[in-house]
């Protein structure tokens, strides 16, 4: 399974943090991340994740791509709900390309969590 992983700027330690919680599920799939998100997860834990462009140059839409080809199968997305955010058109785009795909989103810490354990029991609503 094709997992992504993204945080904003004021997400990232605490993505760094849960992804060194799972990190015994998450090296089971393959992992990519926007830029620099991937950069501190390459450097900062065991995992080995494939870095996508920026958030604000593309990356986003990089894995959006992704979700629309059905090469990227669940993204954890740490949001900062309390920031603007200069590239958020391509944040809702991505939101959306994941609910016309029914691909699994996590937006915080919790919710990433329940995708995570979710997919290592191996739970597939597209089985069904």
């Amino acid at each position: 399974m094709r997992l992504a992983l993204i945080a904003h700027d004021e997400q990232k330690d605490t993505l760094v943090e849960f992804a060194r919680e799972y990190v015994d599920t998450l090296s089971k799939h393959d992992l990519l991340a926007t830029g620099t998100t991937g950069k501190r997860l390459n450097e900062e834990t065991d995992l080995t994740v494939e870095r996508k462009s920026s958030g604000p140059l593309g990356g986003d839409m990089q894995i959006g791509a992704e979700v629309a080809d059905g090469d990227c199968h669940g993204i954890v997305f740490l949001r900062d709900p309390l920031t603007a955010q200069p590239h958020e058109p391509d944040i809702s785009a991505l939101l959306r390309i994941c609910d016309v795909h029914d691909v699994p989103l996590a937006t915080n810490p919790v919710s990433a969590a329940y995708l995570v354990e979710g997919i290592d029991r191996d739970v597939s609503y597209q089985d069904r």
